[in-house]
C-alpha cells in the first residue's frame, strides 16, 4: 500500500477532547474508565438518540427524514404500496436529478417523474421537479441539521458536514422506514479523523477526500465504520469545503460520518432559513476513539485518482514527474480489469512530456458546489480554454446556486473561458452525460471514476476513462488547454463571494402536500411490479453462472449505470443487464437455471439434472422436486460503490438464489441481496467453484433460521459430488424471516 503525504493511520483506541488528542498516560492519569469514554462521541449520542432498540449494542433506527432520487423512488414506492403503504411518515423527497434529460426509451423517463410527482401527492411527499438540485444538495440547503439523521436511496447520501449523521442505502431499508420499520445494525465502531494545519494555496476538498480515500480504501480502515471529523482544523474549513470532503467518504465505505459543529454550520443554516437547526456538536467530555486517521492538511497537495477508481490516488506533480512509468502502470492494471474486451491506450496522451486530456467535468454532490465553482472561475477569469480538442463543463449543484452565480458575476466568467454552462443533473457521475468519446481521458470533479462509468461500453469496443480531481486543479488544466496542472502550480488568488441562498426557486416549483388517499398513482407503460418470490425450500441447488475475479467487483459492474437508467421502474427490462459489462454470458446463463427451477414448480422433472440428482441421493435421500434451483454469482469481494439494489435484484428476477463471496465490499450491497431473498454466503476459497458448477445446500433453511453459522455443501461436477463449507455472517432476526419469506415483500405480506 502507496503512503499518502499528511495521512498517518492508528489502528489503536485514541482519546480525545476539547480539540486535542490525549495519550493513553494522560488518560490513566485522569483515571478515565475506556467504556465510558466510549459513550462521549458524537456518534454514539446521534445513534443513541435514534435508537428504538433499548440495547445500546443492538441499534434499531428510525431516521427524521429521506430522499430518492427518480432511479431509485418508483421501484421504493411500488415496494412499499405493495406492502400495505397508506402515507409517508417521515418527509420524503423524490427528487429528479438522474433522468432528468428524458433522453433515453421515448416517454419513460418522464412517465417517473409523473409518478413521483402522484407519489407525492397520494401519501404527503416532496417532489423536486427535474433540474432544480441534486439530491444531496437538495438535502442540504432544506432537511440537514445538527443532530439529526437521514436515510437516503443514494450511496452518497452524506451530510455530516451538517452535523446530520446520513446514510445510503439500497431501497428496501427505505421501504422498511415507510412502514414503520427499522434500520437495524449492531452499533459501528467509531474512526477519529483529527484534522490540523491547513490547506495550502490551490488544494481543494477533492484533493483532501482523495487523500484519505487513498489511505484507507484498500485495507478497509474505515469499512462499515463511523468517520468522526474532529480537530483544531475544522474550525479552518469552510462548510463547502467541508461538505466536499464529508461526500467523498462514501468511497472509503464507511457506514456514515459526522463533524464537530460551529459558527460556521450556524452561519450556513441561518443563510438557509433554517437556523433553529443549528446545535453546536462536540465530543461529550473525554471521548475514546477506536481508531485514528490523522490528516495534516497543510501537507496535502493537488491530487489525481487515475482509472479506474478513487483510491488510485497520486499527486499531480508526482505523475507528471513520472508520466511514463505510472501510465504504464495504470495501463496494466486497466487491462486486468478489462481483460480482451477492449484495451485502454493513455500512454499516447503524453506528448512533449506532459499529458493532454479531451475533457474536463465539474459536476454534482462534489463538485457543483458555490465555492468550487467560483474558485474555478477566479482560475479562469480572462483565460480561453482553446478551440482544440479539450472541452469543460460545469454543473451546479441547484438551481438556488446557479442563480447565484449568474448574480456575482462566476457564470460570466465561466462562459467567457469557453465552459458550457448546465443545470442541475447527476449524469456525468453514472455515465448519462458528457460521455467522452472513446480512448478520451475525462478529469472530474464528481465522485467515482469506476470502468465504464462515464458511459462506455467495452463489449461494443468502447472505452474511455475518467481521472478524479478537484475542481481547482480542473480549472488549472483548462486554462493551459487540456494539459495536465495542479492549482498550486498557478498564482491565482482565490476569492469567494459572500453566499446568498434565494429560496424563491423552490417555493415556486417544489410540491409539498399532505397526504391524500384518494389521489391516484400515475402509472407509465414501463412501470412494472416486482414479480412473486417463493418462500425458501429447505434445501436449496445453486448453478454458478459467474465467477468473477477481479479483487473488487462494483456494482456499476454487477448491473450496468447510464444505460440502464431508463429502466429501473422495469425489473424485466433491466435484468436483461445483468452483468452485461462484466460477464455478458452471464444473463443466458441464469435463464437457463430459471427455467430449470420454474419446470420444477410444474413438477416436470429435467433430464439435464438427473446425474446432479443422483450425485444427491448419495448425500442424502431426498424428493428432488422439493429442491429450490436458483442460480448463484461467485466473487471475491463484490458490491462496492453505488447503494443500487438492482445490482442485487436484477439477479434475482433472473433466478437468483445467493450470492458466494470472500467478502462483501459494503454493508449496503449485502443488505441489498437480504432484502430481495438472497443468501449472503462466504466462502473464503472462491476459487474452488467454477462457472456451470451445481452446488448443493442441505437444511439451508434451518440453517438460516437458526442462524448456524458453518453451512455444508457440496460441489457437483463430471458426476462427482465435493464437499465444502461455506458460512453466512450474523443477521438480525428480522433479516433471516426476509430470506425465509423469499423477500422483503413476502415478509410484509405475511405480517
Amino acid at each position: 500500500m502507496r503512503e499518502i503525504k499528511g495521512i498517518h493511520k492508528v489502528n489503536s483506541p485514541v482519546f480525545y477532547s476539547d480539540k486535542v488528542l490525549l495519550s493513553k498516560e494522560e488518560i490513566d492519569a485522569k483515571g478515565i474508565l475506556p467504556d465510558a469514554a466510549e459513550k462521549n462521541t458524537l456518534a454514539y449520542s446521534i445513534l443513541t438518540a435514534h435508537n428504538t432498540s433499548g440495547n445500546d449494542e443492538n441499534l434499531k433506527i428510525r431516521f427524521d427524514a429521506m430522499a430518492s432520487h427518480d432511479i431509485t423512488y418508483v421501484g421504493i414506492v411500488q415496494t412499499a404500496r405493495a406492502s400495505g403503504l397508506t402515507e409517508f411518515p417521515v418527509p420524503y423527497v423524490l427528487t429528479n436529478c438522474h433522468n432528468s434529460l428524458c433522453a433515453v426509451g421515448g416517454t419513460i423517463n418522464e412517465d417517473d417523474h409523473v409518478f413521483g410527482l402522484s407519489a407525492a401527492k397520494k401519501y404527503g411527499g416532496v417532489f423536486v421537479p427535474p433540474h432544480i438540485a441534486v439530491i444531496h444538495q437538495y438535502m442540504r440547503e432544506m432537511y440537514a441539521g445538527c443532530g439529526k439523521m437521514i436515510l437516503g436511496s443514494d450511496s452518497h447520501t452524506r451530510y455530516g458536514a451538517l452535523g446530520t449523521m446520513a446514510i445510503g442505502e439500497g431501497g428496501p431499508e427505505l421501504v422498511k422506514q415507510l412502514l414503520g420499520r427499522t434500520y437495524d445494525l449492531p452499533r459501528p465502531e467509531v474512526v477519529a479523523v483529527y484534522l490540523e494545519g491547513e490547506p495550502v494555496h490551490g488544494v481543494g476538498p477533492q484533493d483532501v477526500a482523495l487523500a484519505i480515500i487513498g489511505a484507507v480504501f484498500e485495507d478497509g480502515f474505515v469499512k462499515n465504520r463511523v468517520m468522526e471529523f474532529v480537530g483544531p482544523s475544522v474550525e479552518k474549513l469552510s462548510v463547502d469545503y467541508r461538505i466536499g470532503i464529508d461526500v467523498m467518504t462514501t468511497e472509503t465505505t464507511c457506514l456514515t460520518s459526522i463533524w464537530e459543529t460551529d459558527d460556521k454550520v450556524q452561519e450556513f443554516l441561518t443563510i438557509h432559513g433554517r437556523k433553529e437547526e443549528y446545535q453546536k456538536l462536540s465530543t461529550n467530555g473525554i471521548a475514546k476513539y477506536d481508531r485514528l486517521i490523522k490528516v495534516n492538511l497543510s501537507e496535502i497537495r493537488p491530487m489525481i485518482a487515475m482509472p479506474f477508481h478513487p483510491s488510485n490516488v497520486y499527486t499531480i506533480s508526482e505523475l507528471n514527474a513520472n508520466l511514463a512509468d505510472i501510465i504504464n502502470i495504470v495501463e496494466k492494471e486497466a487491462q486486468a480489469t478489462l481483460g480482451d474486451a477492449v484495451t485502454l491506450r493513455l500512454a499516447d496522451k503524453i506528448k512533449n512530456g506532459k499529458l493532454e486530456v479531451e475533457q474536463g467535468v465539474i459536476a454534482g454532490c462534489a463538485g457543483g458546489g458555490f465555492e468550487n465553482l467560483c474558485a474555478a472561475a477566479e482560475i479562469l477569469d480572462n483565460a480561453n480554454i482553446g478551440s482544440g480538442e479539450f472541452a469543460l463543463s460545469v454543473y451546479p449543484a441547484s438551481q438556488p446556486i446557479y442563480i447565484e452565480l449568474v448574480r456575482n458575476g462566476t457564470i460570466e466568467k465561466l462562459a467567457n473561458a469557453g465552459a458550457i454552462i448546465r443545470t442541475a443533473f447527476c449524469g456525468p457521475c453514472f455515465g448519462a452525460g458528457d460521455v467522452p468519446s472513446n480512448n478520451s481521458l475525462s478529469i472530474r470533479h464528481s465522485t467515482r471514476n469506476f470502468p465504464s462509468r462515464e458511459g462506455s461500453k467495452p463489449t461494443a469496443k468502447q472505452i474511455a476513462s475518467v481521472a478524479l480531481m478537484d475542481a481547482r486543479s480542473i480549472a488549472a488544466t483548462a486554462a493551459n488547454k487540456g494539459i495536465l496542472t495542479g492549482a498550486d502550480t498557478l498564482n491565482t488568488v482565490a476569492l469567494t463571494p459572500i453566499y446568498h441562498f434565494d429560496k424563491s426557486i423552490y417555493d415556486k416549483r417544489v410540491y409539498h402536500g399532505k397526504a391524500d388517499s384518494a389521489s391516484e398513482l400515475k402509472f407509465g407503460p414501463n412501470i412494472a411490479d416486482w414479480p412473486a418470490q417463493i418462500a425458501l425450500t429447505d434445501h436449496i441447488l445453486l448453478r454458478c453462472a459467474s465467477l468473477i475475479t477481479d479483487p473488487v467487483t462494483t456494482t456499476d459492474e454487477l448491473i450496468p449505470s447510464g444505460e440502464t437508467s431508463s429502466y429501473r421502474s422495469n425489473p424485466y427490462k433491466l435484468a436483461e443487464f445483468t452483468l452485461s459489462r462484466k460477464d455478458p454470458q452471464y444473463v443466458e446463463r441464469a435463464k437457463v437455471v430459471r427455467s430449470l427451477e420454474e419446470q420444477r414448480q410444474k413438477g416436470i422433472t429435467n433430464e439435464e439434472l438427473s446425474s446432479v440428482y443422483t450425485e444427491i441421493k448419495k448425500i442424502m435421500p431426498i424428493d428432488e422436486n422439493s429442491i429450490e434451483i436458483g442460480s448463484v454469482v461467485c466473487a471475491v469481494k463484490p458490491g462496492d460503490g453505488s447503494a443500487r439494489e438492482q445490482a442485487a435484484s436484477c439477479q434475482r428476477v433472473l433466478g437468483g438464489l445467493a450470492n458466494i463471496a470472500c467478502e462483501y465490499a459494503t454493508k449496503r450491497y449485502r443488505s441489498n441481496l437480504i432484502n430481495w431473498g438472497m443468501l449472503p454466503l462466504v466462502c473464503k476459497e472462491i476459487m474452488e467453484f467454477e462457472v456451470g458448477d451445481y452446488i448443493f445446500v442441505p437444511n439451508i433453511k434451518k440453517a438460516v433460521i437458526t442462524g448456524k453459522k458453518e453451512i455444508e455443501a457440496y460441489i457437483i461436477r463430471n458426476h462427482t459430488a465435493k464437499k465444502t463449507i461455506l458460512s453466512q455472517q450474523d443477521m438480525t432476526e428480522d433479516e433471516r424471516e426476509i430470506i425465509e419469506k423469499g423477500c422483503l415483500i413476502n415478509y410484509y405480506a405475511s405480517k
